[in-house]
């Protein structure tokens, strides 16, 4: 069953209800796209083709200019409450600890928010839970200055996720990273989706980590961007540094890149 709907959705950047105004720049263009509940997608395209747009639209945090953006049936009208975000920078606050940070969520987002001093107790083991499967066991305590860039960013993902989101929106949360720092999250990642059952869309530039992570991989045109291919990953779970070698894999990563170019439409 379909979860996430998008149907012919247009964004023009100073149109009513965009997030900027003076001049109309038609950033996404008939968009289409169906995601199911609990699926991993990943979004590819050329640099400023609306991919990120695209996650704006399903977090509620910009209104389409045509067509509709439906979430489990309903029309996405306002920010949803039900969405973790995650992005390119950690962000995570320099005077709190990691557990603080990572909790941050339960003391903005209801219903967790009213209960948050009688959850206190419970609240610190859900962190300390996350914490651990992304390899940060013992860190509960340390300040982000404390921890690399690549823990900082696993921290910043268990903060996206403390308080259950039924939708992940993943906005390249590794790009700053170093090659094999990157690849130790990708595995840190897929852990955490099998452990925490949501719906993950990632946005990312690099193929190999769509094709690593994601049962589906749609492919964006330049801009204004529309989606111009879709693609499976069929790929047997877990997948590992050495999945990458496979010739099944490689395959895949380069039928997608002669999709993707600066003037592709198809």
């Amino acid at each position: 069953m379909t979860f996430i709907q998008l149907t012919d959705v247009d964004l023009v950047y100073g149109s009513p209800g965009s997030e900027v105004s003076g001049g109309n720049t038609l950033a996404v263009s008939s968009a289409n796209v169906g995601i199911s509940y609990g699926e991993f997608v990943a979004i590819v395209g050329p640099s400023g083709c609306g991919k990120s747009t695209l996650l704006k639209l399903i977090a509620g945090l910009t209104k389409p200019s045509r067509g509709s953006v439906r979430v489990d049936g309903e029309g996405v009208l306002r920010p949803l409450k039900t969405v973790g975000m995650a992005f390119q920078n950690a962000t995570l606050l320099p005077w709190r600890n990691i557990r603080d940070n990572v909790m941050l969520p339960l003391e903005i987002v209801e219903p967790h928010r009213s209960r948050q001093k009688q959850d206190r107790e419970k609240n610190c083991d859900r962190a300390e839970t996350l914490l651990a499967k992304v390899g940060l066991s013992g860190f509960a305590d340390r300040m982000p200055w404390q921890l690399s860039g690549g823990m900082q960013q696993r921290a910043q993902l268990c903060r996206a996720l403390i308080h259950e989101p039924s939708i992940l929106l993943l906005d390249e949360p590794f790009a700053a990273l170093d090659t094999f720092t990157r690849e130790e999250l990708w595995g840190a990642l897929q852990e955490l989706w099998s452990f925490r059952k949501c719906t993950i869309i990632l946005v990312t530039h690099e193929l190999r980590e769509a094709v690593f992570l994601a049962d589906t991989v749609h492919v964006m045109s330049s801009r204004p961007g529309q989606i111009i291919q879709t693609r499976s990953v069929d790929l047997p779970r877990p997948r590992t540094i050495d999945s990458t070698f496979q010739p099944d894999f490689i395959e895949l990563v380069q039928d997608l890149r002669q999709h993707i170019g600066p003037g592709k439409k198809s």
